[in-house]
C-alpha cells in the first residue's frame, strides 16, 4: 500500500472518530476540571450559595456586589497554603479575585458536605 493510500486511511478514520466523540460528548454537560484550582471553584459554585451577617454587611457597602463574588468563584484563585483547614465542621477556603472596578478581594468561604457559605469579604488596596 503506498503513503498516499495510508495518509487517506488514516485521515478517513480520523475524521470519523472525531465525529462520533463530538456525537457523545455534544449533549452532555461535562467538564474537564483537572486542575485542584479549578475543581474547588466548580465545587463551591455549585453547591447551595450561602451568606454569613457579616459577609451580608459588606455586600450592602457599595464597593462590592454578588456579581464580583461569582467572578471571583469563577475566575479567581485558592490559596492553598491557607485553606483546605477543617474550620467549623467544614473546610476553610481562601480564594483572592478582583472586582469589577479592579479592586482586589479574597473571599472566606467554608466548604460544608451540602452547602457553601461566604464568611468573609475582605478588601487589599
Amino acid at each position: 500500500m503506498k503513503f498516499y493510500q495510508r495518509l487517506a486511511y488514516y485521515l478517513v478514520g480520523l475524521v470519523m472518530g472525531a465525529f462520533v466523540v463530538a456525537l457523545v460528548l455534544s449533549g452532555k454537560d461535562t467538564r474537564c476540571n483537572y486542575f485542584p484550582n479549578a475543581r474547588v471553584l466548580n465545587d463551591l459554585r455549585n453547591k447551595p450559595f450561602n451568606y454569613s451577617i457579616e459577609a451580608s454587611r459588606k455586600l450592602s457597602e457599595d464597593w462590592i456586589d454578588t456579581i464580583d463574588i461569582k467572578n471571583t468563584l469563577t475566575y479567581g484563585d485558592v490559596d492553598f497554603d491557607k485553606s483546605n483547614v477543617v474550620y467549623q465542621k467544614g473546610k476553610l477556603y481562601i480564594i483572592e479575585g478582583k472586582t469589577t472596578k479592579n479592586d482586589t478581594i479574597t473571599l472566606r468561604v467554608i466548604n460544608y458536605p451540602s452547602k457553601a457559605v461566604l464568611e468573609d469579604i475582605i478588601r487589599k488596596k
